[in-house]
């Protein structure tokens, strides 16, 4: 009897970070415990469809030279209700209509950034049918997701939050002189973001007011919704949390510190992050013994009071005066084994084999009851 779990790796999809997904894919292709589990690769491709994809992680890869992108002839069919299985039946269909299963799958690994796959959209179809998934449930993910409403929750719960203005749809395009008063309130530089977006994209850094519109149009074009934050002087600092099994707490990673170097960027932007050796990780990151340990009880506190499960990377400024702003966190952050993320955990003593493996035992051990 095969004892090995069976784990569909989901990757790809329909927002504007596609590309990072695939890339992210192909890193838990490579480094997953062949000896513990079946691996299921699924893609989805930027126009919605399912499809089964080759185990080969070479295509997925995101370079300077090449942009990875999903693309199937087979279309994956998931079931449509639960049926008392614990193990949900994955159908894969040819080209000819014909179904056939392909596997009988115990965990779903999500590793869709963006809207459509990190907001709680793939999350509340896997708890439709009732199917174990890594990371967290649907309400964690979706308001992570939004930035504006991630700070609302952050102020609730008595954490330490920037000073930022939110600009819906409707106020842009009923009265966009007024949004642009708004942020007057606010000192430059100002950093104009999607509000449900991530990999930095459509982040401008606005220095000057008469640049201002044209950044929230930029920000438009991956969400109508725009989130205009405060630049604070300060350190960039993250913290990896992980989810403790049953009744357990949360774990805190080392700290870690981004450094972007080269002069090429002026903010830990998409290029930093994903295509040069501009940016760089401290960890340990140099600070105080009672900072360390304040981001790190902070860290875990932001992760209970988003309701997250599974992992998250929080995300703070450290200023010279001493003051910690919580920036954001990353429900499901960026995870190839250069991320910051896996990164910080290898200096806690994970390393990113052992990392996957945790997290999918984490989620087969999940309570599946109401979240």
């Amino acid at each position: 009897m095969n004892a090995k779990r069976t784990v569909a790796i989901i990757f790809g999809g329909r927002s504007s970070e596609h590309a990072v997904s695939c890339s992210t894919a192909a890193s838990v292709l490579r480094a997953i415990d062949r000896d513990r589990y079946d691996v299921v690769p699924i893609g989805i491709t930027p126009q919605g469809q399912w499809v089964r994809m080759a185990d080969d992680p070479a295509p997925l890869v995101l370079t300077t030279s090449q942009v990875p992108q999903v693309d199937g002839r087979e279309q994956v069919l998931l079931p449509i209700a639960p049926d008392g299985d614990a193990r949900a039946e994955v159908v894969v269909r040819d080209a000819g209509g014909l179904p056939a299963e392909l596997a009988r799958v115990d965990v779903v690994f999500p590793l869709l950034h963006g809207p459509f796959g990190e907001d709680g959209t793939v999350q509340g179809m896997l708890e439709l049918i009732d199917v174990r998934y890594v990371g967290s449930g649907v309400a964690a993910s979706a308001v992570m997701m939004d930035k504006a409403l991630m700070k609302v929750v952050f102020a609730a719960a008595g954490l330490p939050v920037g000073p930022y203005v939110v600009i819906t749809d409707k106020e842009w395009r009923r009265d966009p002189e007024a949004s642009l008063d708004a942020v007057s309130a606010l000192d430059y530089p100002v950093f104009v973001k999607p509000a449900r977006a991530g990999s930095s994209q459509g982040v401008v850094k606005v220095d000057a007011p008469q640049d201002l519109r044209a950044a929230i149009e930029i920000a438009r074009q991956h969400d109508p919704k725009v989130l205009v934050e405060q630049g604070i002087v300060g350190r960039e600092v993250e913290c990896g949390v992980l989810e403790g099994h049953g009744a357990d707490p949360a774990r805190a990673s080392q700290i870690g510190e981004i450094e972007v170097v080269g002069g090429q960027h002026e903010f830990y932007d998409f290029e930093a992050k994903y295509l040069g050796d501009d940016a760089r990780l401290i960890c340990p990151a140099d600070l105080p013994a009672g900072i360390t340990q304040q981001l790190r009880e902070l860290s875990v506190k932001a992760f209970d009071a988003a309701g997250c499960e599974g992992l998250a990377r929080v995300d703070w400024f450290f200023t010279p005066h001493g003051d910690l702003y919580l920036n954001e966190i990353n429900t499901l952050p960026g995870f190839t084994p250069t991320s910051m993320y896996p990164r910080v955990w290898q200096e806690s003593g994970i390393d990113y084999t052992a990392l996957i493996t945790e997290l999918i035992e984490l989620a087969a051990q999940r309570n599946t009851g109401l979240r």
